[in-house]
């Protein structure tokens, strides 16, 4: 079956067989207030939408059995998977690996690394540990996806124009075709969140589209009427 989304810059078609949901990192560390993401000094209530908007995508998904994977932004506790320059750029109150309020900033296992309550995987939905901002680097995302046949991505996630972008173009050139929900990502800087919506849908979607929920809930429960 195939969906037809009312999306930016033309309708997004996917088929419901080969099409996967993708949230990235909504991890306790960049939306809560204990976590890394305050203690580079942002307001993480900015990201508190993309939260809802992701529990509903998730719903929408969960019902249709379609299948779903998450990923985290997870370092090895030896740091051996994170490069110096990484985690000594800038000059934030926490780096990665230090001992924060939610245990080792970034580091697999801790209680900061894992996903929002809101968001939290069920059994059967893959959890991908991510070293880098884009998905795809250093993990076994791609062998996941080409093994259940996806070609079509609807992404969600934080932040915007940081890890989301980043494996946005990470899949554009392994060729998927993704779809970004407008109000299931958020930035620290709404203005960069909404440069990046324009870039990935500049010049006829070169890296994506973009919709709103209301438009991919529409779309899917169109579906389900045919």
């Amino acid at each position: 079956m195939q969906i037809e989304i009312d999306a930016e810059p033309f309708v997004y078609r996917m088929p419901t067989e080969h099409t996967a949901l993708m949230l990235i990192d909504m991890q306790r560390d960049f939306l809560e207030p204990d976590g890394f993401g305050a203690s580079l000094g942002n307001d993480v209530s900015l990201l508190r939408p993309a939260v809802d908007a992701c529990a509903r995508l998730l719903a929408l998904f969960r019902a249709q059995g379609m299948p779903i994977f998450h990923t985290r932004e997870a370092h090895r506790p030896d740091l051996g998977d994170c490069p110096p320059a990484k985690r000594l750029r800038g000059n934030p109150s926490l780096r990665i690996g230090d001992e924060g309020p939610m245990g080792r900033i970034l580091i697999a296992g801790e209680e900061g690394t894992e996903i929002v309550s809101e968001c939290y995987p069920q059994p059967g939905e893959t959890v991908i540990d991510k070293p880098g901002k884009g998905a795809f680097y250093k993990t076994d995302l791609a062998a996941h996806l080409e093994r259940l046949g996806i070609t079509h991505l609807v992404v969600g996630g934080v932040t915007t124009e940081v890890c989301v972008q980043t494996t946005l173009r990470e899949a554009n050139d392994r060729g998927y075709e993704c779809l970004l929900v407008e109000e299931a990502t958020d930035s620290y800087f709404p203005e960069f969140k909404q440069a990046t919506l324009a870039m990935i849908r500049a010049q006829g979607a070169i890296v994506g589209w973009t919709a709103s929920f209301m438009a991919v809930e529409d779309g899917m429960k169109s579906s389900t009427r045919i």
